[in-house]
């Protein structure tokens, strides 16, 4: 994020890199959103430490750097890398965190064999003919490509999310168990900032078909598109007002308007 430019985005500052990087500062209280190739990583800070949500690509490691720079913290105040789940577009840096930051990454246990090997994940359909059926796809596919989205290294050396409860990580999340986009996926509710971060268990952008708006992701990368839906329930109930998902921009409407919404799109 050598290059950059910078704007107010709902009256947060943004910087946006020559090389497809954005960071905005406090999408919600403490919490920065890394946006690369149309994938999210979240900065969660507390008390001068940094837990980070999600790993998108190998190439958003000196974007990281970077990040953590503007922020004025250190690649030393990093503590917990957490995963929400373990897809290779949210695995991306974890190998190089673990080796070069030491930190401890976490991941539930329906998800652990899935972050050791990250291509092999359930879907209920090829994503090959998505692009063909959704154009609009093409752009944000070819952008995760060339950010490295086919060499992504596994992690197996990880630390188990449980499926409830709060857990000791700068921040201290509560865990919501949202299976369904894979097995093992999780959510982080921090009620203290008003703020839910929903992976891919609830986005604003599905990379598969370009179409932005509260939904669910397509069967082309969801394991179980029923149990995604019913998993939008326990979303619902954290009543969270700041939603921050893995791909798309913050929904500030409230989690249980982004649920109706995807509800209303339904599964595809």
């Amino acid at each position: 994020m050598t290059t950059s430019t910078r704007k107010k985005s709902g009256g947060r500052a943004t910087r946006k890199s020559g090389s497809g990087a954005t960071l905005t500062r406090d999408v919600a209280p403490g919490i920065h959103r890394l946006e690369h190739a149309y994938t999210n990583c979240y900065l969660v800070e507390h008390e001068g430490a940094v837990t980070l949500v999600d790993a998108a690509f190998p190439s958003t490691w000196p974007h990281l750097l970077s990040a953590l720079s503007e922020i004025g913290r250190s690649p030393s105040d990093v503590s917990a890398l957490v995963l929400t789940h373990a897809h290779f577009d949210h695995v991306g840096f974890a190998a190089r965190a673990v080796r070069e930051l030491q930190v401890p990454v976490w991941v539930h246990a329906a998800d652990r064999e899935l972050a050791a090997h990250p291509y092999r994940y359930q879907r209920e359909r090829t994503p090959f003919l998505y692009p063909l059926k959704y154009p609009r796809s093409t752009r944000v596919l070819a952008a995760m490509t060339a950010a490295g989205a086919l060499t992504v290294k596994g992690v197996s050396d990880v630390r188990m999310l449980p499926s409830s409860g709060v857990i000791d990580v700068p921040g201290h999340p509560t865990v919501v168990f949202t299976p369904g986009h894979t097995r093992g996926h999780c959510a982080l509710h921090l009620p203290d900032r008003d703020a839910l971060l929903t992976g891919d268990a609830l986005v604003t952008l599905d990379p598969y078909k370009g179409a932005r708006g509260a939904q669910i992701i397509a069967g082309a990368a969801t394991a179980n598109s029923e149990q995604a839906m019913e998993s939008l329930v326990p979303l619902a109930e954290t009543g969270a007002m700041i939603v921050l998902p893995g791909h798309g921009e913050p929904w500030l409407a409230g989690i249980r308007a982004a649920v109706q919404s995807a509800k209303a799109t339904g599964a595809t």
